[in-house]
């Protein structure tokens, strides 16, 4: 990162040990694992490293759209300018990346996004806890600046600034975390609307869905999650893993899902609490909801409460859960796997369903002041990864042209089965196996 000229000797010292340690930290390996392991989390391509300021001032600037990687320290507090406009909501997101594999995490230990103004107001903020799961694995925090006539705070254009803070637990292990960092905005709805939240949706669980079971390979993370669409789809999930999915949802339509985990092929004695985790995202990666089953080597599962149908009226309902569903496009689904499920039962991979329902046909949008947002409604084909995904993967697989390390102890066959098990190839750059991010 270039410092401004006249920067104090002190501060300039700060920021090159600061990028010194993004450095450090970007050059662990990326999943070139022993069989078995789990592939680090995978950023687009494209991906820029920065350093997030100490001080308002010293953030870098960010742009809409774009995707950065950074790092933050146990107790830290960075600072990112946006630059808005003032016809245009905006949406700045962080995913946590905690680590290593094994690190010791405290229920409290957490991320938080905030965007203030020029004043010091926060225009919004959101906290995200590791909570009972307490395991290294991915969790996204988001917040907002609406422009609102109701509103007399962060309405005008100007710098406006992104504030990433970590709380970690003394008991927990002190280490660096890894940011995947964006922001996205939406333009404001044209003339004048409904300014509440709907209310009377279907709240019923609808039958579980028949059909035939296919087959899936969830992503390491948001950038590479598998598109689903409803049904029955199953897959495999390594104690210590987290998947994701992607289900695409247009406006009123409401979704219902279920995550569940297979019984053991023979009775063995034990107990996890907190075994599976199941995570809802928005596509501007806010937090819809979530669910957790236990795990005693029989059949489990978790399912998330009714939601209600996707509708831009959304935003102004009290309940965050329904405030989330504000938008449409890609929603995501993260799945993960306790490591004391490992330590209990083996850590072979274990039989994942999810079953999705959509109810509801897809309605107009609003109308929007500008080009309606993408947010990416239209998914990139099911059950995997976009054809230009699978062309880079066989290309890892075959170590052509990327430089890649395989996959010590894996066939290439393999690793093209499973793409998780995927070498790095571009826009793969991770922070090394699950909880080493």
């Amino acid at each position: 990162m270039r410092t401004r000229r006249g920067r104090s000797r002190a501060t300039a010292l700060r920021i090159g040990a600061a990028g010194a340690a993004l450095g450090a930290l970007l050059a662990a390996p990326g999943p070139a694992q022993a069989a078995g392991a789990s592939p680090s989390y995978r950023f687009p391509d494209g991906v820029q490293d920065v350093v997030g300021g100490a001080r308002n001032t010293e953030g870098p600037v960010l742009k809409a759209d774009a995707a950065y990687r950074s790092v933050i320290k146990p107790g830290g507090k960075l600072y990112f300018q946006l630059v808005l406009d003032g016809v245009k909501d905006a949406y700045a997101s962080a995913v946590a990346l905690p680590g290593p594999a094994g690190a010791k995490l405290a229920y409290g230990d957490s991320i938080k996004v905030s965007i203030q103004d020029a004043d010091g107001d926060d225009c919004d903020s959101q906290r995200r806890s590791i909570g009972s799961a307490q395991y290294p694995h991915p969790i996204a925090a988001s917040a907002y600046r609406a422009l609102r006539k109701s509103l007399s705070t962060c309405q005008g254009p100007g710098t406006y600034y992104m504030v990433v803070e970590r709380e970690s637990d003394p008991s927990s292990t002190p280490s660096d975390w890894g940011l995947d960092l964006r922001y996205t905005t939406e333009p404001t709805r044209s003339g004048t609307g409904p300014s509440t939240a709907p209310s009377g949706w279907p709240s019923a669980s609808p039958a579980p869905p028949t059909g035939p079971v296919r087959q899936v390979h969830g992503g390491t993370g948001f950038h590479d999650a598998a598109a689903v669409s409803p049904g029955q789809w199953r897959d495999a999930i390594r104690p210590g893993e987290t998947l994701f999915f992607r289900v695409p949802l247009d406006w009123g339509q409401q979704l219902f899902a279920a995550g569940g985990l297979g019984s053991l092929a023979a009775t063995k004695d034990g107990y996890v609490g907190t075994a599976l985790s199941l995570q809802l995202y928005n596509p501007v990666l806010g937090l819809v909801t979530g669910a957790s089953a236990p795990y005693d080597g029989r059949q489990k599962e978790a399912a998330l409460e009714p939601l209600a149908p996707v509708a831009y009226e959304n935003r102004y309902a009290p309940s965050d859960d329904t405030s989330a569903l504000r938008v449409n496009g890609s929603y995501y689904l993260a799945v993960s796997l306790s490591p004391e499920v490992g330590r209990t039962f083996g850590n072979a991979p274990y039989d994942l369903t999810l079953r999705l329902t959509v109810k509801g046909t897809a309605q107009s949008g609003p109308a929007y002041a500008g080009p309606a947002p993408d947010f990416g409604a239209a998914g990139s084909g099911e059950g995997g990864s976009s054809a230009r995904e699978s062309s880079m993967r066989l290309l890892a697989a075959l170590g052509i042209g990327t430089g890649t390390v395989l996959v010590t102890g894996l066939g290439v066959w393999t690793l093209v089965a499973r793409r998780r098990a995927a070498a790095t190839g571009p826009g793969s750059q991770g922070f090394g196996p699950p909880g080493t991010w």
